[in-house]
């Protein structure tokens, strides 16, 4: 199966997705990537959803990409004696570590790190938004009891176990909690091609997962807190991927700054040549209608427009209604955008200055004249899946097809820009290379009989490195017997 579309499609599989039959068809849909969502669900759950992933790439042969997603040092309220109370802008109230159920005077918050770190004026954030308060006074009691008292800024209910958020502040705790840590070896036992990290704030974060996995996935550092834009250059450095997080990104600023943070992360992706994921509440309306909001619509072309590696559906896809259909809707904007005489123009306007490596100047100009001699694809033989990444920067709006020799790095390139990636042996020589990705191109329907393809390969084949070669073939007339 060819996904007639450059963007690739993230789809979180939960309650309403992730049994074997739903997941065939979201993959038959257009899903290049199913995100396996660790805040949620059981380790079986999430076990039995991706054998269903394996049965659905093996049903529409195609490689189908993993992703475990983990949760990260969120902060919850405790819980109130009657499961919420009432507030009103201007009532006051008290958090502090008494894990004795709260009520409208006072609220547990059994998080010493976030007490520590508030101070008059800060605003606390509760509840994705919902609710907001300002800090009027903190203290410290006998053996580290840490309190502050805030006032309502806005708001009319808070209940149990509400997630919390000190917009501006640093809170000094390891991306990795304990539950992370467990999640992650489990996620990397049952063979999950990338892992994402929550609330990345600095580059050493993800240099200490990055230890953990051992080359055993790909990373993402998901990019949702504030500090983690003022260190963006640096976490590039020692990631695969970014993720544009919008939902905690923002709860953590204001929101008149989340679309010029989102250019700025997929733009610096987009330099590096790294994939990119813009994620949260791209179909909202769809986890309970079967159709978009034309905002969302346009929100989805938006993110097509800037060129992001992939789109992702949440709740859409994993609690919602519609799940298929929030899948088919994306896919159709998403080649409707494409389909736009102006977006390949756009492409390369956002392109940004090419790389100095002999390797990027190589394909650069090799994807450049591909498309100036109507060449029908470029084929890239990538043995870790390096090359492909670096014809993908180039946002050629020819497909491309990636060959590798292993399963494992054709899975993880379902989520890079524009490739479609396939597992064959590495052939014995240039001759039998060249013949081989003609073929292969003309099997998959990406080249007519006849046509031009530009392979891009390293040679010796198989060899990890450089791409140093660019050889002309053009697809069998006759289909091969």
């Amino acid at each position: 199966m060819i996904r007639n579309r450059r963007t690739r499609i993230v789809a979180t599989l939960g309650p309403a997705s992730r049994g074997p039959e739903m997941v065939a068809a979201l993959a038959q849909a257009g899903v290049d990537v199913f995100r396996l969502n660790f805040s949620h669900g059981t380790h079986e759950d999430h076990a039995a959803a991706l054998e269903a992933v394996r049965a659905a790439e093996a049903h529409i042969e195609r490689p189908l990409a993993a992703l475990a997603d983990l949760q990260g040092p969120k902060f919850r309220l405790g819980a109130f004696a009657g499961g919420k109370i009432a507030i009103a802008p201007g009532q006051a109230i008290r958090f502090d570590l008494d894990p004795t159920p709260g009520d409208s005077r006072r609220a547990p918050l059994p998080h010493p790190e976030v007490l520590r770190v508030l101070r008059p004026g800060m605003e606390v954030v509760l509840d994705d938004g919902r609710v907001r308060l300002r800090v009027t006074a903190v203290g410290e009691g006998k053996a580290g009891d840490y309190w502050a008292a805030t006032e309502v800024v806005a708001g009319d209910t808070l209940s149990d176990r509400k997630g919390v958020s000190v917009p501006g502040a640093v809170i000094p705790v390891p991306a990795l909690t304990p539950k992370d840590r467990k999640d992650l070896d489990f996620a990397l036992r049952i063979g999950v091609d990338w892992i994402a990290l929550s609330f990345v704030q600095h580059a050493g974060d993800v240099a200490e997962l990055r230890k953990l996995v051992n080359g055993r996935a790909l990373i993402i550092a998901k990019i949702e807190k504030p500090a983690a834009l003022e260190h963006l250059e640096a976490i590039l450095d020692v990631s695969d991927g970014l993720m544009v997080a919008r939902g905690d990104l923002g709860v953590e600023m204001a929101t008149e700054e989340v679309p010029v943070a989102q250019k700025t992360i997929v733009r610096s992706a987009r330099r590096r040549g790294i994939p990119v994921i813009i994620a949260t509440q791209m179909l909202e309306s769809m986890t309970s209608n079967p159709s978009p909001t034309r905002a969302e619509a346009s929100d989805v072309a938006n993110g097509v427009y800037e060129g992001a590696d992939a789109l992702m559906l949440s709740a859409e896809s994993a609690s919602g209604a519609f799940p298929h259909e929030a899948v088919s809707v994306m896919d159709a904007i998403i080649r409707r955008v494409e389909a736009d005489p102006y977006w390949p123009n756009l492409m390369r306007a956002d392109h940004g200055p090419d790389a100095d490596e002999d390797v990027d100047a190589l394909i650069a100009a090799a994807t450049r004249a591909a498309e100036a001699r109507s060449t029908a694809c470029l084929v890239a033989y990538t043995t870790t899946g390096s090359t492909a990444r670096r014809v993908a920067r180039e946002r050629p709006v020819l497909p491309v097809l990636a060959i590798a020799p292993d399963l494992t790095v054709a899975r993880r390139l379902g989520l890079v820009w524009g490739v479609e990636p396939r597992v064959a042996t590495q052939p014995r020589g240039i001759a039998a290379m060249t013949d081989e990705a003609a073929h292969m191109a003309a099997e998959l329907g990406l080249a007519a009989p006849g046509a031009r393809v530009l392979i891009i390969a390293g040679p010796p084949m198989g060899a990890p490195g450089a791409a140093n070669l660019l050889r002309i073939a053009h697809a069998p007339r006759t289909r091969a017997t």
